[in-house]
């Protein structure tokens, strides 16, 4: 199975370019973060062109009138060959996750809202974990996750709950650090692998969003359990290119009923 996942950062204008760029590397299965009411329609059709019909998005029927709306216009969206409904994971704002069965295999793709958003990035994180720590059988997760601030040649992580020197912060304390280390890496411990550290390890940063002067995180990940992970690279070309503010991951799974 190739999964790439990508945060398309709402951007209807470059659409057909953004879907012609997936079309070249033939995904198995597409899922896409911060997609719109508008723009997930366009990307069902196109997606179809590129033969994968089975299209869902979580914002198929979402409450308009979720508040604050100012800040919950985006949705997420999983598209494959064929797919079967699978439970979403219970989070604060629903429309940020969505999961489907495609080839036996359970993909739960997520947005986790960035900490402009106060305590729903943590509580998301910490609902993530909670949601995974009791399913079986193979399994993926994947999405922007906001997270982690830094990640150190030596597998050492670092999350938002500390300043740039490493102090935690004492607005945010034991209890973001925690939501969101128990994600970034800690779903090791639950026995999902982090794809492409699994492949290419800590010596190099990879970020997937970077800053116009410089320096970034890598936001956008693929955890994998009860898969092989054979292949696993960032398309930064694609960012540069303008498609998008962030690079989309690409990974190949192989195992279960793949």
């Amino acid at each position: 199975m190739r999964l790439i996942t990508w945060n398309v950062h709402r951007r209807v204008s470059v659409l057909a370019e953004q879907a012609a760029a997936l079309a070249g590397r033939e995904p198995d299965v597409v899922a896409l973060q911060e997609v719109t009411a508008r723009s997930w329609r366009l990307w069902a059709a196109a997606l179809e062109t590129i033969g994968l019909p089975a299209v869902a998005c979580s914002l198929d029927g979402a409450d308009a009138a979720r508040e604050p709306i100012t800040r919950r216009r985006t949705g997420v969206l999983i598209a494959a060959r064929q797919s079967l409904p699978a439970p979403s994971l219970e989070v604060p704002w629903p429309e940020t996750t969505l999961a489907r069965t495609v080839g036996g295999v359970t993909i739960h793709t997520v947005h986790v809202p960035n900490a402009a958003n106060g305590w729903i990035k943590p509580d998301t994180l910490a609902a993530v974990r909670a949601g995974l720590s009791g399913g079986s059988g193979p399994r993926v997760l994947c999405g922007d996750l906001n997270t982690p601030r830094r990640e150190s040649p030596a597998g050492e992580v670092m999350s938002f709950a500390r300043d740039s020197h490493g102090r935690l912060r004492p607005e945010r304390g034991d209890r973001w650090d925690s939501g969101e280390l128990g994600v970034v890496p800690g779903l090791r411990d639950l026995g999902f692998a982090d794809a492409f550290r699994r492949l290419h390890g800590y010596a190099s940063k990879e970020p997937s969003w970077v800053w116009r002067h410089g320096g970034g995180w890598r936001l956008d990940h693929v955890f994998a359990a009860g898969l092989d992970v054979t292949g696993a690279v960032y398309h930064h070309a694609w960012r540069d290119d303008g498609l998008s503010d962030h690079s989309p991951l690409e990974v190949d799974l192989r195992g279960g009923d793949l």
